[in-house]
């Protein structure tokens, strides 16, 4: 009798330990098919947001190129290190699109 109810017990938690494995794998596909949604919809985003960093870089340009020809204009001793300052800004913006296209592509 007792083989009988240990017997019983066992397949219970066979049955039991399947039928909770079956429904996490499900789960995990949901969620696997989610996350690669969401990895295709950022994706998406991606060229128009790489087309805003240019233009942002190139009005940067625009404004520090006004600002360099104004100091230089008017004899200020510092004009080279405003230009350096604002080439560097416009390379720092250039190499976020850069980097966000490594990491996204």
């Amino acid at each position: 009798m007792k083989r009988k109810v240990h017997y019983l017990w066992g397949v219970a938690l066979t049955i039991a330990t399947l039928t909770q494995s079956n429904a996490q794998n499900a789960g995990i596909q949901r969620g696997a098919q989610v996350i690669e949604q969401q990895a295709t919809a950022l994706q998406s985003y991606f060229q128009p947001v790489t087309t805003i960093i240019y233009v942002i870089a190139a009005i940067v340009g625009l404004v520090g190129g006004f600002r360099i020809y104004s100091k230089w204009q008017n004899g200020d001793q510092d004009t080279q290190k405003a230009a350096v300052g604002w080439m560097g800004a416009i390379l720092f913006i250039l190499a976020i699109a850069a980097t966000l296209q490594a990491v996204f592509f």
